[in-house]
């Protein structure tokens, strides 16, 4: 069997990047995750608490963890287990905020955590990504310690309200569907979840590798430095090398221009509402592009992103007002992170396939797993 050609490899890793694919999910899954993640800043817009709301969409962001399949109380238990695990992050990384030479400790554990669990547990994207990322960004919010009971209540709340907005959405519009009994059975008894070959040996490397991302950054100095392990963590989790290098270049050429989208939207000095509208459209086309198009979708990720994690603070109103220049180095900072991050989280790819990195690792896991049987 021959070989493809050069240019026929090119041709078909450029239609790949291009090709926008069908989606399977329903029109309404996009709008429900829209509503559940606006409605906290349209509550917070409407009390003049602009900030609160955005922290609390934050939170209200693991409506996206809501599984597809299996019966109502194991999606209401799984979405009931990512709301801790948010409130849990986002605690843990204020507390490290307060005692810098915990960072990168606490980061690692909580990183390490997310990727076993979810892979344990077999969580499809975004998995983990919004709670590591709700750490990354509270290992840099100047919180004191007396006030941390007070920012992890508020992400708290979005979280809960997730969790009934996704029992209203579980009770109401998936009993409308009919399923015959066979069906019924089937989907009750989904466990779908276990250990699976190389679980700890993957886990560890991405942690391993977002944990130096976020090292990296706080060596450069960067001035968002959240940003970088973020968007590594993303990329990693592809399983394939060629599965990281298409998601780097939507991520990359989604970000370039992302940043002219979040420039217009910050130069028209949105009033609170505004900026609760804004976000509702953004992530109404997020969730309904992401399964169609990764780079379509990050297109809007960077403002969307932009306006909960740099404007969730108490003089986000005030920002806002003053226009898109007050944010020209944020913006472009953004872009440079996302960058630095896609880097590290190819080198990563690299680690990931590298059978002299593995297989050490995977014959100590092997040899636990044997001692564990034993005992």
């Amino acid at each position: 069997m021959s070989r493809p050609s050069v240019k026929q490899l090119l041709i078909n890793e450029i239609s790949l990047l291009f090709t926008v694919k069908s989606s399977t999910r329903p029109w309404y899954l996009p709008l429900l995750a829209a509503i559940t993640i606006s409605a906290p800043i349209f509550f917070g817009a409407f009390y003049d608490q602009l900030a609160v709301g955005l922290q609390a969409s934050l939170g209200a962001m693991v409506i996206l963890n809501l599984p597809n399949t299996g019966s109502l109380r194991y999606r209401q238990l799984i979405l009931f287990y990512c709301a801790i695990a948010m409130s849990v992050c986002f605690g843990l990384g204020l507390l490290a905020q307060n005692v810098p030479v915990l960072r990168l400790p606490i980061f690692a554990m909580i990183t390490f955590t997310l990727v076993i669990s979810g892979r344990y547990w077999r969580l499809p994207p975004p998995a983990g990504m919004f709670m590591m990322m709700a750490a990354a960004i509270a290992l840099f919010i100047p919180i004191p310690l007396a006030q941390i009971a007070h920012n992890v209540g508020i992400i708290a709340a979005g979280s809960g309200f997730a969790w009934l907005m996704a029992l209203l959405y579980n009770r109401v519009l998936i009993k409308l569907k009919r399923r015959s009994a066979a069906q019924e059975a089937e989907i009750n008894s989904s466990s779908d979840y276990g250990y699976e070959p190389a679980l700890w040996t993957e886990s560890i490397i991405v942690t391993s590798v977002v944990t130096a991302a976020l090292a990296i950054a706080l060596y450069l100095g960067l001035s968002y430095p959240y940003w970088v392990p973020v968007s590594c963590f993303i990329i990693m989790q592809g399983m394939h090398l060629r599965t990281i290098w298409i998601k780097q270049l939507h991520r990359l050429l989604g970000t370039a221009f992302g940043v002219f989208i979040a420039w217009f939207l910050l130069s028209l000095s949105l009033s609170p509402i505004g900026v609760a509208a804004a976000i509702f459209l953004m992530m109404f086309w997020i969730e309904t592009m992401v399964v169609r198009h990764y780079g379509l979708a990050v297109l809007i990720i960077t403002p969307l992103t932009i306006f909960i994690a740099e404007f969730g603070r108490d003089h986000a109103t005030a920002e806002l007002s003053q226009g898109w220049w007050v944010y020209q180095e944020l913006i472009q900072a953004r872009f440079f992170d996302t960058a630095l991050g896609c880097l590290i989280a190819l080198a990563g790819g690299l680690i990931m396939h590298s059978r002299t990195i593995r297989r050490p690792l995977d014959v100590l896991e092997s040899k636990m797993l044997e001692i564990n049987k034993r005992r």
